[in-house]
């Protein structure tokens, strides 16, 4: 096996010891011999974002987690940046994806939960159509998260993976891949299954989407969604061929439930050494089950259920590092590689039990804290790489990198609340932000309805519900097992954060601050006034009130 001048296994020959156990499992791609060479340019480069659904960030081998294997991730990082301080501010899908597409904070894009409110169909300045004015061919594949389904937001190329329930009228690519060749498969999935909101991926709808529980996949590996999404961005990279730059956003919906890995990963993982669930006296109130589902948002479910969830779970962490290695390979095969910008990130995280929580939209790491790796093709910055990047970004960031990597920030700089990552990868901090801003409206019950800002050394939250407050020392306490607010050596810290948090939310009324106080809000406020307003009653949807 062929090594680098370093004595180092080369990406080609990682990317071979990742993938050789599924390599005869794998349906057949377009033939390389029949690719033409990559139309190679010097300005501005090819832009990849890969993303996964509710991938938490300590759930990658570069993050320090030794019971995962994400070689292709590793090697992302090991050739580019890490950023270690990467949060989601609003740590649900449909918040996450708009600040995502629209470089902005949830108060300035409007949303604050995810209370059936969708991304407005139009925004003033949204990512792939501010790509494509800037002459890019913009391209995704996977979930985008619109409802409905087919909003172009300026994609040139749309190729969905939705979940949805299959007898309504929309259908995604996946979908139609899935049946297309398996069209006599009966039972959960299948065409002809009659059971009640089938998602089409091997499970029920309402039994397994955002379900507790893990299983291998019951059909054939190359019929796995994961496995499409990675060859359909494969060929999108084997047959292109224009002269213009590509953005191209790859959008996995696995780690997400249902934990669904092929077998062989199922039982890699069953077999292995997973980290245990931790909580501490503080999360003790969560210890009771929420409802009698496999959708409950909290309890103590024992230490055998949390192996069998997180054995799913890291295998689909695993099996969506296969498919960024077949992405990487197709890369270097095209002579792309230098050519090319890559991120890889997430919506949010995943509490897996950790303080006796499961799904999303907690303040808390494992639900807020995401990865963000970012790899730069020669030349576009001079920075160091393999480096651990310490301030805190967000997804709002990702915007103003894109436009910065393609010479068109500039004039809109002023109206985006990211900023370019390119500065911080080139060891320019100065003017970044000290803190980033998070919250969730109420979700699942009264009790997740919070605010929280973080450096990534403190964490402070405010509970909306009921005025309670947490502070967290992420340096000594990265499990926030400790909660300082109510020791008197800290109360100094408290009080500076909290006044902190009132700088941040008066300007947005009398019901977030009165007479420099933190408001209890016991009512749910899903969007802010800056939500179109006009896109939301095109929708249909119920008027909002803003007392």
């Amino acid at each position: 096996m062929a090594k680098s001048n370093d004595g180092k296994l080369s990406r080609r020959d990682v990317f071979k010891m990742a993938v050789a156990a599924s390599a005869s499992m794998q349906a057949p791609a377009l033939s390389a011999k029949t690719a033409k060479p990559s139309p190679r340019r010097k300005d501005r480069p090819n832009i990849i974002l890969i993303m996964a659904d509710q991938h938490r960030g300590d759930c990658m081998g570069c993050d320090g987690n030794r019971a995962v294997r994400t070689p292709n991730m590793d090697t992302l990082s090991r050739e580019g940046v890490r950023f270690g301080n990467a949060y989601t501010a609003t740590p649900s899908c449909i918040p996450a994806r708009a600040g995502l597409l629209t470089g902005l904070s949830p108060w300035n894009h409007g949303l604050l939960g995810m209370d059936g409110w969708p991304i407005a169909t139009q925004y003033r300045h949204e990512m792939p159509q501010e790509l494509s004015k800037a002459g890019y061919y913009t391209t995704t594949i996977g979930k985008n998260h619109y409802d409905p389904p087919r909003q172009w937001h300026g994609y040139d190329l749309m190729l969905n993976d939705e979940h949805h329930d299959i007898r309504n009228i929309y259908q995604s690519d996946y979908h139609s891949f899935f049946w297309q060749n398996a069209p006599n498969i009966k039972g959960p999935g299948g065409p002809n299954d009659t059971s009640d909101a089938v998602d089409g991926c091997g499970f029920g709808w309402k039994d397994f989407w955002n379900a507790y529980s893990a299983k291998a996949f019951p059909y054939p590996e190359r019929l796995h969604r994961t496995r499409w999404m990675g060859r359909t961005a494969v060929n999108f990279l084997r047959t292109y061929d224009r002269r213009q730059p590509f953005f191209l956003k790859v959008s996995f919906i696995p780690p997400h439930s249902p934990y669904i890995p092929p077998e062989r990963l199922m039982r890699e993982y069953m077999d292995a050494n997973l980290p245990p669930a931790f909580h501490a006296s503080w999360s003790e109130k969560y210890r009771q089950r929420s409802g009698p589902g496999l959708d409950i948002w909290h309890g103590d479910l024992g230490a055998e259920q949390v192996h069998q969830s997180r054995a799913g779970y890291y295998g689909q962490v695993t099996y969506v590092d296969e498919q960024i290695g077949r992405i990487l390979e197709e890369l270097d095969a095209r002579g792309m590689m230098e050519d090319t910008l890559i991120v890889y990130t997430a919506d949010h995280g995943d509490m897996l039990g950790d303080h006796n929580m499961w799904r999303k939209c907690q303040p808390y790491q494992s639900s807020a804290r995401i990865p963000m790796l970012m790899r730069w093709p020669k030349g576009l910055i001079s920075g160091a790489r393999g480096r651990v990047v310490d301030q805190p970004t967000e997804l709002r960031d990702m915007m103003a990198t894109f436009l910065d990597a393609a010479g068109a920030l500039e004039p809109l700089a002023d109206s985006l609340d990211g900023m370019s990552l390119l500065r911080l990868a080139d060891g320019n901090t100065e003017g970044w932000r000290p803190y980033i801003d998070m919250e969730h409206d109420i979700c699942y019950s009264p009790l997740v309805h919070w605010n929280a800002l973080t450096d990534g050394h403190m964490k402070y939250i405010f509970h909306a519900h009921d005025g309670s407050e947490q502070l967290f020392d992420l340096d000594s306490d990265p499990k926030e097992l400790h909660d300082l607010s109510s020791e008197a050596a800290h109360q100094d810290k408290l009080e500076l954060w909290r006044a902190r948090m009132v700088k941040h939310l008066e300007i947005r009324g009398e019901q977030w601050v009165k007479d420099g106080k933190l408001m209890v809000r016991r009512e749910s406020m899903p969007i802010s006034p800056n939500y179109p307003r006009e896109e939301a009653k095109r929708a249909g949807y119920v008027q909002v009130k803003h007392r």
